[in-house]
């Protein structure tokens, strides 16, 4: 399951089962779960912490350190967590000393040549697309779609259940259950195809939007666009989720 003309350093823990390509370099200071594939030619450098069942594509590179000119060699950590895609090209850099470590969870699928900075956040079932690149620090929660070409601006969060149109760039935050494209970036309404593929009942779908239509079309400042949201819808967990996103993201703001 190992090629011969792969490099392994004495010092890596390698699980059970793991397929290991020729040309592929294994640090020193590197955990891999069971069950994972590594083509030909993939980077797994010190501090990656990798989980079980993912596939790694040619010229994959994790745990690089970060481009950041504040780094100072600090220990830190790129954790990788269980059955995800990683496609060719695609990097995942390390942490820094911010947060310590940049984290991908598990069920994701990340196209060709796609970058994950330093202290990243990405959550669950996420697609992310060819040559989109994420900046330091991003959040991403769990069921996002960004399509190809996107640019994230740093510190800031993409909603869960949202689509990113291609080639959007991305300079503030994008609210859950959304989508956002256009130049400048836009809300262009709900992710309602997205929503329904996911099981969301339509009540639920209409409680989201007359949230949205408060908070976006009903004149008002923020702070009273979410006390009306809260005095006149339900408290859902979806409702909640979005006036606690919008809530945290007070610092950038998000995209209107």
């Amino acid at each position: 399951m190992i090629s011969p003309l792969a490099y392994i350093h004495p010092e890596a823990k390698i699980g059970e089962n793991v397929e290991i390509g020729p040309f592929c370099y294994i640090d020193k200071n590197v955990e891999i779960g069971d069950n994972n594939t590594l083509m030909n030619s993939v980077t797994i450098l010190s501090g990656a912490r990798i989980g079980t069942g993912n596939i790694f594509f040619p010229g994959a590179v994790i745990s690089a350190i970060p481009q950041d000119l504040k780094f100072r060699g600090e220990e830190t950590l790129a954790i990788i967590g269980d059955n995800n895609k990683i496609r060719e090209n695609v990097t995942i850099n390390r942490g820094t000393a911010s947060k310590g470590q940049t984290i991908v969870g598990s069920g994701n699928l990340f196209m060709e040549g796609c970058h994950i900075a330093h202290d990243d956040i990405i959550g669950n079932d996420i697609i992310i697309g060819n040559c989109t690149k994420l900046a330091g620090e991003v959040n991403v929660d769990d069921h996002a779609i960004l399509s190809a070409c996107v640019l994230v601006h740093q510190f800031t969060r993409i909603g869960g259940y949202t689509m990113v149109g291609g080639g959007t760039r991305c300079p503030q935050s994008i609210v859950p259950y959304s989508i956002c494209a256009r130049e400048p970036a836009t809300y262009c309404g709900l992710n309602i195809v997205g929503l329904r593929r996911r099981g969301f009942e339509r009540e639920v779908i209409n409680t989201i939007h007359e949230a949205y239509r408060i908070i976006f079309q009903g004149g008002m400042t923020q702070a009273d666009a979410l006390a009306t949201v809260r005095r006149e819808l339900p408290a859902t967990p979806e409702i909640q989720y979005i006036l606690d996103f919008i809530e945290d993201t007070k610092q950038r703001g998000f995209i209107h």
